[in-house]
């Protein structure tokens, strides 16, 4: 089919998208560096428990300290959390939260024979960090294209939101390609708000004066192509940042006690605090977040997407310790915002998936663990059919079913594809059309994992 035939059937497909009203927005929480999952979610009936501490070492976790989930696991095993994750385990508990079983990028589906013969097609540079966060977020291996599948969604759904209102994909985790879309860009943000023109709305000179003069020249008419298209970019630039400026000013923050000169601020992250006080850097991100979820009426948005990070997941040593204490942040930042979504009536619309590089080996090396492939992630949010642990759980035996080779490296046994999948139909992607943002979804066999209502 010629490119022009192609762009035609696209466009015929969305014009043919149906989607239920209504204000959606998704959060991805991306742990930058390899979270070792098999920490997160930890063996807790005495058999399982007991293969654990043995083939984990130095890395192990006392099982008198672990914070048993309700309910067992499809396969009947019992699990537990890391004992850094309470305020989560709570949310879990209640059934608005839910944990996916390894998974990971795959081509297709493998045996441990297959991948062990060689010859079956396995994503490309496996256990490498930087290719294999692109392959999470674009969850297309066997392709070269970095389009992410949050951008393929938005690409689908734009036409839900209005023309003058700023990008669905809205990134206050850094540049990344899970938003990368082929017509939608990414909008990035900071902590703080939106990132433009400096003081551009100031009445003082010489500030003023430089923008008068840069208006009028964005203002020219322009018969070269080139030149007219910039000046166009530059401007909706500029009225886009305006646009969330206005609007951040109109509206409550949600981390500070309320004052006489801000009666409507709310104090909505008590947990998500360093030392000083502070907001965590990732609870300040699902800060703003929130916000911008609270405020997407006057930004006219009724689909949003939003990237967050959190990094340091390299844990090749000192992983007691640091990994209780990025967990901590991360159940605590989690925790707060879900609650928030709670007491502002919006849980029902806000779902948080977290996603990562790779799992990490199941046996240590001495005070660390090393690069791996399928891991566990969590889901949370008030459609969430959650206090389920879905898909399969790995035979946890260094060296048995599960294992690409010796040291507890597990096969995923659920896609990359079949989790973004079962959040796509949420979000308001027609099962038709699926295969628009996920283009690998039909070699896999479960496109609706059922972990969101």
């Amino acid at each position: 089919m010629s490119a022009m035939g192609t762009l035609r059937l696209f466009n015929a497909t969305l014009a043919a998208q149906t989607v239920p009203p209504g204000h959606k927005a998704l959060v991805c929480l991306f742990q930058y560096g390899g979270n070792d999952s098999n920490n997160v979610l930890v063996p807790y009936d005495q058999p399982s428990y007991d293969t654990y501490f043995g083939a984990r070492g130095e890395v192990a976790l006392a099982r008198d300290t672990l914070l048993p989930l309700a309910g067992a696991s499809p396969d009947g095993r019992e699990f537990a959390l890391h004992p850094s994750m309470g305020l989560l385990q709570g949310i879990f508990n209640e059934g608005k939260a839910a944990f996916l079983a390894n998974v990971g990028t795959l081509v297709a589906p493998i045996t441990r024979a297959e991948y062990r013969r060689g010859g079956a097609a396995v994503p490309p540079y496996l256990f490498s960090h930087d290719d294999q966060q692109v392959q999470w977020q674009t969850s297309v291996p066997d392709s070269p294209k970095k389009v992410g599948w949050g951008g393929r969604i938005a690409d689908l759904l734009h036409m839900l939101n209005g023309e003058n209102s700023i990008s669905m994909n809205i990134s206050i985790g850094g540049n990344n390609f899970f938003q990368v879309g082929n017509q939608t860009r990414q909008f990035p943000m900071t902590t703080s708000g939106s990132v433009g023109l400096s003081e551009y709305t100031s009445q003082s000179a010489p500030r003023k004066q430089q923008y008068v003069g840069l208006n009028e020249a964005l203002g020219l008419s322009y018969s070269h192509l080139f030149e007219a298209e910039y000046a166009s970019i530059i401007n909706r630039a500029i009225d886009k940042d305006l646009l969330v400026k206005d609007t951040l000013a109109a509206t409550p923050r949600f981390d500070r006690v309320p004052t006489p000169a801000n009666p409507n601020d709310r104090n909505l992250f008590p947990n998500a605090r360093n030392a000083n006080g502070n907001l965590t850097g990732v609870a300040s991100q699902l800060h703003m977040i929130l916000r911008l979820i609270y405020s997407q009426a006057p930004l006219g948005l009724q689909r949003q997407i939003f990237f967050s990070s959190l990094g340091g997941w390299d844990t090749h040593d000192n992983q007691l310790v640091d990994h209780g204490n990025l967990l901590s942040t991360l159940s605590n930042a989690v925790h707060d915002f879900y609650r928030a979504t709670v007491t502002l009536g919006i849980s029902d619309r806000v779902t948080l998936f977290t996603a990562s590089d790779f799992n990490r080996t199941y046996s240590s090396n001495a005070k660390g663990t090393d690069h791996a492939w399928g891991g566990h992630h969590f889901v949370v949010g008030g459609d969430v059919v959650g206090g389920k642990v879905y898909g399969r759980m790995p035979i946890l035996q260094s060296g048995g079913p599960d294992d690409t080779g010796s040291r507890g490296s597990w096969i995923p046994t659920t896609s990359t594809d079949e989790y973004a999948a079962t959040i796509a139909k949420w979000f308001g992607v027609d099962p038709g059309n699926m295969p628009l943002a996920l283009p690998n979804i039909g070699r896999f066999a479960n496109p609706d994992l059922g972990f969101m209502g």
